[in-house]
């Protein structure tokens, strides 16, 4: 986060905080207000900033992704299900954009441990060596996912699950403007492995920032109702779907590994005979259909 922060600063929050510290410049704060808005290493002024950009930041990025994925993936019969809310795409909505700066205060001590050189990361790729850069990818999709499988299944817990997890289950069927609609709890929690990995392991700067806007793009993929993912290793929209739908299995965010390891693994029926593009929907539709006319028989 310190390179967002030291663009920020150099190419508009230097003059910004430069503006507001001179309006105090005939008032007993005058030296106070200078300390923490003029300094750039103040704790004040890079908690308030960090605070701002990553509750901003992560809604714009949020309200893009979805929107495009919306537009240009998500199968749009998916609303045809009768499992899918009224006015549901505006609730989703309205929960993440409220949720978002609670997680960005709630990551804040994170944040400003990795600005003020508490973490791991680095910036040049010499010290660890190419071989060691590239094997951080699996490393940190590995080690994030197992730790979210269990933070998540723990999340599902009777005596944890109404207070926390509950309204991003909220969605049935979930659209791509669901991905964020946590509980900000929730959203910490599941964001929490993300921001330990560089406290815990060497990693690169950019590649975090390459692996936090991935992380984001995932995140809502698997919620657009496309389901092109087929196989039983990925854990796609078709599994999370499942998990949506019947809450006890698929809690993986990448893969399915610690799934089939602790017996939570389903894989989605339809992926395996009908993989393409929003059959899913139209078979649960089916199913529905079946349902009714068994009931019509036996009435």
């Amino acid at each position: 986060m310190d390179i967002v922060l030291d663009y920020a600063d150099h190419y508009a929050l230097d003059t910004v905080y430069s503006h507001i510290a001179s309006a105090f410049t005939a008032t007993p704060w005058h030296d106070i207000v200078d300390a923490h808005l003029l300094v750039r290493d103040s704790l004040v002024r890079q908690g308030w900033t960090l605070f701002w950009l990553n509750a901003i930041g992560a809604i714009i990025l949020y309200l893009l992704l979805a929107t495009v994925s919306f537009y240009t993936i998500y199968d749009h019969d998916q609303m045809k299900h009768p499992k899918f809310l009224p006015n549901q795409i505006a609730r989703e909505i309205k929960l993440s954009v409220i949720a978002l700066p609670l997680m960005s205060a709630l990551m804040l001590p994170l944040f400003l441990w990795e600005v003020r050189g508490y973490s791991k990361l680095y910036d040049n790729v010499d010290e660890y060596g190419w071989g060691y850069l590239i094997a951080t990818v699996p490393l940190y999709l590995f080690f994030t996912d197992m730790c979210i499988y269990w933070i998540h299944r723990w999340e599902h817990h009777p005596a944890v699950y109404a207070y926390v997890h509950k309204p991003h289950h909220l969605w049935k069927v979930p659209t791509p403007f669901a991905a964020y609609a946590f509980h900000p709890v929730d959203g910490f929690l599941q964001a929490l492995p993300y921001h330990m990995f560089p406290f815990i392991f060497p990693l690169h700067k950019y590649l975090y920032l390459g692996l936090f806007l991935f992380v984001m793009i995932w995140t809502v993929f698997i919620h657009d109702g496309a389901y092109f993912v087929s196989g039983t290793f990925i854990n796609g929209a078709a599994h999370h779907t499942v998990h949506h739908l019947e809450f006890n299995y698929n809690y993986g965010q990448y893969f399915t590994l610690w799934d089939i390891l602790g017996g939570s693994h389903k894989t989605p029926t339809l992926e395996n005979t009908m993989p393409q593009k929003g059959k899913l929907t139209q078979n649960m539709a089916s199913t529905s259909d079946v349902q009714k006319s068994g009931k019509k028989k036996r009435d």
